[in-house]
């Protein structure tokens, strides 16, 4: 499901490569996707909400309450930053760009506004579907978001249509089908667990437990945009910034199989220990086997580089940065599993802490290499690394503090 959902970025990274000028396109795009997923990063713990305190009528109600108050919010704040002057002011500031580059960024985040609010109903249901077991079929409606995507995605790069209106608008239309056809499921297969849990829920409880694990998908939205803001600054800064993020892109895929243990642990419990882990490092191992043999081998140029359109400038920087974040799944791996056991006891305030100072280590060394004029596409992507690194070991001594706690 998680792959799935990366699989429809290749694809939007596809069209803008055969737009004609190819690397401001993708420059703009990941801009734009930076900020865009500042605000809707929270959206992708949505399904952990539900997964864990829609068990109850009264529980659902309340969780769903507290989800549309979130994304309506969110929504408000985008729109804010897009429509205004003092938005248009914060980007140029932040990018260290000018005021035309920033104004294409805003046609972005002005059609993008809604979708956070969309993809935050979408997340919801999916929760809920995975909480009743019912994965095949959430899988299955992703390969129909999917399969409209691309359809879209084609026909409106076949129209000549403006590039914001075609990535935006694709993603949109193939997220309300979707959740049209995840509310049909709901409805006809859904049932709530035998033993209704959680029906006394208040919001100050949600809001308690999304917050702090919210914020680790914040900082994760902001690890790319402080690396960008720097890279941005450098006289090769948008062929820089368009490289990364197609290597970045590609690079998700692997990454978000990892992250699917968020789930595994929710759903299966802090039991059985020894065999979660064994296949815990079977999926790291052979994700990564499979990066290296792609970064290493012609493989790149069959299966990513030539199918996606990528300019010949960028394929090399992409290769290298791509090469670099094979580390990325095993980094991954060990920070959602101590992930897992915090959000099985519900102590996630130390996630929090974890992924801000994940941000903090990326924008100290983003500001040392900048000075030291080390910052290329291969030391920015060791950044990223760097950062889970450093959350992962955060993450690690506040979850065996955790346990020490609970066995005293």
């Amino acid at each position: 499901m998680g792959i799935a959902m990366v699989v429809s970025i290749q694809f939007q990274n596809g069209v803008l490569a055969r737009y004609p000028d190819a690397v401001q396109e993708l420059a703009v795009f990941a801009l734009a996707s930076g900020v865009f997923g500042f605000f809707n990063a929270s959206q992708g713990f949505v399904a952990q909400l539900s997964n864990v305190y829609a068990r109850s009528p009264v529980g659902t109600k309340r969780c769903y309450q507290f989800v549309c108050f979130v994304g309506l919010a969110l929504m408000l704040l985008l729109a804010g930053i897009a429509n205004t002057s003092y938005g248009l002011a914060f980007l140029q500031f932040a990018y260290g760009i000018d005021a035309t580059l920033a104004g294409k960024i805003c046609e972005y985040l002005i059609l993008l506004a809604p979708v956070v609010f969309l993809h935050g109903q979408r997340h919801f249901v999916n929760g809920l579907l995975v909480q009743a077991g019912l994965t095949g079929l959430v899988t299955s409606a992703n390969f129909v978001y999917l399969g409209l995507l691309i359809a879209a995605l084609v026909i409106g790069l076949s129209l000549g249509l403006p590039a914001p209106l075609v990535l935006v608008g694709s993603d949109a239309l193939a997220a309300l089908v979707q959740l049209a056809l995840l509310l049909w499921l709901y409805r006809t297969r859904y049932q709530l667990p035998t033993k209704a849990d959680h029906d006394r829920v208040s919001y100050a409880e949600l809001a308690g437990f999304f917050i702090p694990v919210a914020t680790t998908g914040v900082m994760f939205a902001l690890s790319r945009p402080v690396l960008y803001a720097f890279v941005a600054r450098s006289p090769d800064g948008l062929v820089i910034i368009a490289a990364l993020r197609v290597a970045f892109d590609f690079a998700a895929m692997f990454q978000q199989a990892t992250n699917q243990f968020r789930h595994f642990f929710i759903t299966f419990g802090w039991t059985q220990l020894r065999s979660k882990r064994r296949f815990m490092l079977l999926v790291g191992g052979g994700l990564t086997l499979v990066m290296l043999l792609i970064g290493f081998t012609p493989l790149a140029q069959w299966l990513w580089l030539q199918p996606m359109g990528i300019p010949a400038n960028l394929q090399r920087l992409s290769v290298e940065a791509f090469i670099v974040l094979c580390c990325m799944p095993a980094c991954i791996l060990v920070r959602n599993y101590y992930h897992g056991y915090l959000m099985v006891v519900r102590r996630t305030a130390g996630m929090a802490w974890a992924s801000i100072l994940r941000v903090a280590a990326i924008y100290l060394y983003a500001q040392w290499l900048f000075a030291m004029g080390l910052l290329d596409h291969r030391t920015a992507a060791f950044g990223l690394i760097l950062g889970f690194m450093v959350e992962a070991v955060v993450v690690g001594a506040l979850a065996r503090r955790q346990q020490r706690l609970l066995a005293a």
